[in-house]
């Protein structure tokens, strides 16, 4: 019987084939109380296991530096990275030892006890992405309690297999070379890596969210994927025909020969068209009435900067710096560090614009382990971003150093986050001088810069004129506009259905912004999710857009909205869509 599980699409494509179900890697754990002459054994356990995790992970990085950025990319090694520094917590080792030491309880029960108390740390953060780093806390605890029980990753011998050795031992009909698709509870970045050597075209995931580690990993890999569907481990079974519609988000199960064929059709269609969008690479963003725009990619690390040469971006409108700070546990990186991974960046930019956004997390991550209460603090709106830059002025001015020494190397843009008040303005002015007389002061070499404003906050599209005043361009983030406009928190899947990028609100803010920019001469962009939607392109041309900032796999296809698009003549029909009270319906409908 065919049916549907629909989850959240974060890697376009369709992939069809059989599913391969990987059996929940949950493992049941025994609690009981141990005497006092077992503490040392059962730390030893615990130790032993983790060591061989850690060696483990340390096998993977090594295969990695044996393969290409295409085959590995650096999300993989990013990801593990934050794996090892998590294996490594000192909260994590001592809360262990506490339990084992001071309550007596045996080594698996102390692991998950503890993985309980700092799930809940991870639950109370603001940071979408740092809050989905549980799932990697509860990876690595369950490899932990696998290799303490010397039992192997469910994943390894199917991912190992080759196609025809994976279909043999999966009872498939090895008489067709038919493609599988793998089917898991979660997937961690050790199993993606497996996942790239292996057979499979696509996957589905029963947990995650856009930021997760299997997001982030698929998209760059552009990897037919749906993740978050809920029971599609429990639902599916084993060499079941399943269709994945990464575009839409949607599991089809047992199709019928219908469906199948129409979503044949539909692989093969979308195949061809993204053939021939390569064929845009080397073309100029131009509309057909002459507008010129400009097509940026948004950035994570500094090796994406080649995906986004190769993809065509103009420059970079968006190098998301946290990810360099993200799951050191304190240990943040110095001024060296991060000019060096800014310089890197701007390098392999070749002289393209690399606009890079000051540090983007809050005071759920503090600099030291201590552990803060934040149970009476609404999460969305807490101290972070240039709220919590502000205060640590040695961190941000560190930060600043490194930006203004790697624009020696080619044009750097800074542009800082969830500015709202004119005196936050100008304390980050002040530091952004201070950091200049401090590097005049040490001799070392700097270059000019033009400093932007994200407009994320309802408060700031409404007194634009202060930001004006300052900046030199301003950069709409969309996805926090949304929430803050709309009261809602993305994260949660109650109200992720009240997430309208088309409310008259949030459309009415973003139109302001840009007539103002325009009036005063100062560049505007957007960065957020709106401007990688090829189905909001022609809009955001009517309101007056002329640089979008997306995902680099996103590009081409802006592209070929922008070419077949008349600036001009949408102005009015945008005009339509701002005064309708359901512009989701008026855009629908076309111009």
């Amino acid at each position: 019987m065919t049916f549907s599980i629909h989850g959240l699409p974060v890697a376009r494509g369709i992939a069809i084939g059989r599913a391969v179900l990987v059996a929940s890697s949950r493992l049941d754990v025994a609690h009981y109380f141990i005497e006092p002459t077992q503490v040392v054994a059962e730390l030893n356990r615990v130790r032993d296991g983790r060591d061989a995790v850690i060696a483990e992970i340390h096998r993977l990085q090594e295969n990695i530096a044996h393969h290409s950025p295409k085959e590995t990319p650096h999300e993989l090694s990013a990801l593990l990275e934050v794996h090892l520094m998590l294996l490594q917590d000192e909260e994590l080792e001592s809360g262990v030892r506490h339990w084992i030491k001071d309550r007596l309880y045996n080594a698996e029960w102390a692991l998950t006890s503890q993985l309980e108390v700092i799930s809940r740390q991870f639950d109370e953060m603001q940071d979408e992405y740092l809050r989905e780093r549980k799932a990697d806390l509860e990876q690595i605890t369950e490899r932990i309690l696998r290799a303490m029980r010397g039992v192997s990753s469910p994943l390894v011998q199917p991912l190992r297999a080759g196609r025809k050795a994976a279909q043999q031992e999966l009872l498939l009909d090895d008489t067709v070379d038919v493609p599988l698709i793998l089917v898991a509870h979660d997937l961690s970045p050790a199993d993606m890596l497996q996942f790239k050597q292996s057979v499979f075209a696509g996957f589905i995931t029963d947990v995650g969210g856009k930021t997760s580690h299997t997001a982030i990993v698929a998209r760059s890999l552009d990897i037919p994927a749906v993740v978050g569907a809920r029971l599609a481990s429990q639902l599916l079974r084993q060499d079941d025909w399943v269709i994945i519609d990464g575009d839409a988000g949607v599991v089809v199960v047992d199709p019928s020969p219908i469906i199948l064929a129409e979503y044949g059709f539909r692989q093969r269609q979308a195949e061809l068209a993204r053939g021939r969008l390569t064929r845009l690479l080397h073309t100029p963003a131009v509309t057909l009435d002459g507008q010129h725009i400009e097509l940026l990619a948004n950035i994570e690390m500094p090796d994406d900067a080649a995906a986004a040469v190769q993809a065509g971006a103009m420059g970079v409108g968006l190098f998301r710096s946290e990810f360099l700070f993200m799951g050191r546990h304190g240990k943040l990186p110095n001024e060296d560090e991060q000019y060096l991974a800014y310089r890197r960046a701007v390098e392999g930019m070749q002289g393209l614009p690399v606009t890079i956004r000051t540090v983007d997390i809050g005071a759920d991550k503090p600099l030291d382990e201590s552990v803060r209460d934040l149970g009476h603090l609404n999460p969305a709106l807490g101290l972070r971003a240039i709220r919590w830059s502000l205060t640590e002025p040695a961190m941000f001015l560190s930060q600043l150093r490194a930006m203004l020494r790697a624009a020696v190397h080619g044009p750097v843009q800074l542009l800082i986050p969830m500015l709202v008040h004119a005196s936050e303005i100008r304390q980050t002015m002040a530091l952004i001088d201070h950091a200049r007389v401090q590097l005049d002061n040490r001799g070392v070499a700097y270059g000019p810069v033009k400093i932007g404003a994200m407009i994320e906050i309802p408060a700031a599209a409404l007194t634009l004129p202060v930001f004006l005043k300052y900046f030199d361009f301003l950069s709409i983030g969309t996805n926090d506009l949304i929430q803050y406009t709309l009261a809602i928190d993305r994260a949660d899947e109650s109200v992720a259905h009240l997430y309208d990028p088309l409310h008259p609100a949030v459309l009415r803010l973003i139109a302001n912004t840009l007539a103002q920019g325009k009036a005063q001469g100062k560049p505007v962009s957007v960065c957020g999710e709106m401007a990688g939607d090829v189905t909001l392109t022609k809009l955001l041309l009517g309101l007056g857009l002329r640089s979008f900032s997306m995902h680099p796999a996103q590009i081409l296809a802006v592209k070929q909205e922008v070419l077949r698009s008349d600036a001009g003549k949408l102005e009015a029909w945008a005009q339509q869509i701002l005064d309708d009270d359901e512009p989701a319906r008026r855009l629908v409908a076309g111009i």
